[in-house]
């Protein structure tokens, strides 16, 4: 944390004798310590309870993914023969047999063009019902032609 090598520390014993005097560093040595070591002890603590508090966080968690893959892993069989492929192809269907009788089925009649009636409506006396309009042909897009660049 602090870069303080032997020559800075040998600087701050100096001052402390010239300052302090020689009689009254030992004192001074031993109350410095003293409250280094309840800093560092209060550090400790700190530290230790911070990481318990998270570890009470997580532990939740932590317990919640083992639950799950508890739950997952009891699914699994683990005696089940592993020379087996998991995956086997299925077999083809045998071919219908409407295949082989193309003939048998008629084809569709196409549909006659019903010309638009603008005015056909419901008559109550006549009993018919009204006439499916026919739905137009789409008109043919347009396509866009791409820009040729000189």
């Amino acid at each position: 944390m602090f870069d303080i090598g032997w020559s800075e520390l040998l600087v701050i014993a100096v001052v402390a004798i010239i300052v302090v005097g020689p009689k009254e560093l030992p004192r001074l040595m031993r109350t410095f310590g003293h409250y280094a070591g309840k800093v560092r002890h209060m550090v400790v603590d700190f530290q230790r309870q911070f990481e318990e508090a998270v570890r009470d966080s997580e532990i939740d968690e932590v317990r919640m993914a083992m639950h799950d893959f508890h739950a997952q892993a009891s699914d699994i069989n683990l005696h089940a023969p592993v020379d087996k492929p998991l995956m086997v192809p299925k077999p083809a269907p045998p071919a219908p047999a409407e295949a082989a009788e193309p003939a048998s089925k008629p084809e569709p009649k196409p549909r006659a063009k019903t010309p638009k009636m603008a005015g056909a409506k419901k008559t109550a006396a006549a009993g018919t019902a009204d006439v499916a309009k026919p739905k137009p042909e789409p008109k043919p897009r347009a396509r866009k032609r791409k820009e040729q660049t000189p």
